[in-house]
């Protein structure tokens, strides 16, 4: 009765989305003196997820981790555009900043829907 709920699936993908995303963001400020290097960011969670019939499935970020799949992401990873930096350099540590601040509300937002579902299912089944 209470399995395969969407709603755990979509707080999910929003979470992992948001944690890849600043990994992507932590790399960029990483390589913010990398003369020539560009800034990547990853497609937004509702573009990535629009198609509702996807499967989220585990993926292994090394060889047998968590027996996962090491599949491509189920988004893409793409250079964004470059600032004018002598070097060749395009990463604006201030706009890194503003997309880290950004990603963590929305690992906060799956979290509080995550919460929200769990207080609602344990509401349906007579536990508070």
């Amino acid at each position: 009765m209470f399995y395969d709920l969407n709603v755990f699936k979509s707080a999910y993908a929003m979470a992992t989305h948001a944690g890849q995303r600043q990994a992507v963001i932590a790399r960029n400020m990483a390589n913010a003196d990398t003369p020539g290097y560009q800034p990547r960011d990853i497609e937004a969670f509702q573009k990535a997820f629009e198609n509702s019939g996807r499967e989220v499935a585990m993926t292994a970020t090394r060889a047998g981790h968590l027996n996962g799949f090491s599949s491509p992401k189920p988004w893409a990873e793409f250079e964004t555009t470059p600032s004018g930096d002598p070097n060749g350099n395009g990463v604006s540590v201030e706009e890194e900043m503003l997309k880290g601040v950004e990603a963590k509300r929305q690992h906060d937002r799956a979290l509080a829907i995550y919460k929200s579902s769990m207080n609602i299912l344990r509401s349906s089944l007579g536990r508070a």
